[in-house]
This record gives structure tokens, sequence and C-alpha cells, in this order.
């Protein structure tokens, strides 16, 4: 049995999916029983616990092959860091309870780099603790998510210009569909290395983009021109928190510092890269208006 929290997300329901494609067992951890429909669709059984709650989740962990972990980062949180702390030692302690063959996290690109830089230092620290647990483990650390260019597609609409906290907006980095990343994840459940302790795997997409090639790439699906355009450093923050608590948003900001300074949010030195194969235009194409 494989198991998967998160699976309703777009990470989880990609992963659950391309197991069952194969005839696999999944046991699809939710929280919302609203949510449960597609996934039992495509013939996962379905459980139900919230993050916090370690016992439930340990419970649906039971007679696992191996599990899938994902550390959402929380989008109202008074203290980020903390609630992050919080539920890795939830999930930590399930696993403890639940002693699974084996177990997969979605870690972030950047988590090697040892001083503070924001949002990959707190994966950082997840994985620190996930190493104390007496399991093999793999560490599938991924690129930025090409489809959280979706939340500037109203703005490139209205005005033609897409806002980017990448500077300068020509520079490429690294980003993944969230497709490709569940699917990456399916195949090193499936297929893990025999007798190793750790794997670090990192996945991007097949090639790297810019901001302007981002822009470009939405052009064509929203019936107009777009430019890339450099959002004022001083106003990071702000418009951050329209959509995020102060504390989450410091942590992007810190985030998005590391990968204008060029070179921090990387792969590790000498790390192992899969690719996937899903370019910006496919994954974006979804959040297009019809």
């Amino acid at each position: 049995m494989f198991v998967i929290l998160g699976a309703a997300g777009k990470v989880g329901t990609s992963t659950a999916s391309a197991l069952r494609a194969e005839g696999l067992p999944v046991r699809a951890v939710l929280r919302d029983p609203a949510k449960a429909g597609p996934l039992q669709a495509i013939g996962c059984d379905v459980a139900f616990a919230d993050l916090r709650d370690t016992a439930t989740l340990g419970a649906a962990m039971a007679e696992a092959e191996a599990v899938q972990i994902i550390l959402p980062p929380p989008l109202k949180a008074e203290d980020a860091r903390a609630e992050m702390r919080s539920l890795t030692e939830s999930m930590v302690g399930a696993l403890a309870q639940a002693r699974p063959k084996r177990v997969l996290a979605i870690s972030d690109y950047g988590a090697h780099v040892p001083e503070d830089i924001g949002m990959p230092t707190v994966f950082r620290l997840f994985e620190e603790r996930l190493r104390r647990l007496d399991m093999p483990k793999i560490f599938l650390r991924s690129a930025e998510h090409m489809e959280g260019w979706a939340r500037s597609i109203p703005a490139a609409i209205a005005t033609g210009a897409l806002p980017s906290l990448h500077h300068p907006v020509e520079r490429s980095f690294a980003a993944v569909s969230t497709g490709d990343v569940g699917r990456m994840a399916a195949d090193l459940l499936r297929r893990p290395v025999a007798e190793t302790v750790e794997q670090i795997v990192h996945v991007e997409g097949p090639r790297r983009y810019s901001a302007s090639d981002v822009a470009a790439a939405l052009g064509p699906l929203l019936g107009r021109t777009i430019m890339a355009q450099a959002v004022p450093r001083g106003a990071w923050q702000a418009a951050l928190e329209r959509a995020l608590s102060a504390s989450t948003a410091r942590l992007l900001v810190d985030l998005y510092d590391a990968h204008n300074k060029g070179g921090l949010i990387d792969v590790e030195p000498g790390g192992e890269v899969r690719y996937g194969t899903t370019g910006l235009v496919e994954a974006l194409r979804p959040f297009a208006p019809a």
C-alpha cells in the first residue's frame, strides 16, 4: 500500500494517479471529505486526517509500503516557521508510529544551503528532522512550480504586465510542473534504489525559464502581448501580504532575495537531477480563461 498525504493537492493527486495507473494500491489521506470523490473514482482507498493529528495520521499510514509526505506552507499563520515545525513534528511522530518501509518527502530547491534564505531553510530543517527517523528516506527537491504564475494571470490580462519578483526578468531559473513532480515521486516510490538509507533527487522541467519566458508563454494563451515587469524590492512584502500572512510573506521575500543573488536556489552541488517533460505553455494552459 502506498500512502499519500495531501493527496487532494496538485502534487499528491498526480502521484496517486500515476500509481493507480500502474494498478498499485493507494491510500489517499485528506483533511476535507468534500475532496474525496476524484480520488475514489480512480480507485484510491481514502482516509481522513488533519496533519496536526499525529495518532490519526499514524493510523492512516498503517501497513504502508511507502508514505509520501508534503509540508504545506501556511497561508495565514501568524508564525509560519513555528507552524511548519509543528506540522513536521506531527508527521514525524506518525511515521515513527506506523513504521513504513520508506518515506518520500517533497522538499525544495535550496534546502542544502546552510544560511537562512527563507522558505528553503524551513525545508532544510524539515529534512534534518526526518533524517533522525530510522527508515529509508527519499528527498524529492522540487524546483519552483510553474503553476504558481497562474496567480498573476488576472493582472496580466488587465494590464499586459506580468509582475515578477525574479530580478532581472531575463535571468533563467529552474521551474517544474506539479504534475511532473507527482509523476517523478510515483516513479521513485515504486522503483526505490535497493538498500539506500537516503536518496536526494532534484526535479525540474525540460529547460530553465525566465520571467520574460513566462510572459511570452502567457501571451498566446491570453490573447494579448504580455511583458514581464520587475516588482520593486520595497514593494514585495506588501504585495505578498495581499494573499499571505506577514510571516509567510517574509519567508518568500527572503527566498526571492536568495534567487536574485544567483546560484543559491539551485541543485545541491553534485546532486542528482531528473527532468520533467511538461513545458510552461502546457502547465499554464488550464488557468487561461476560456
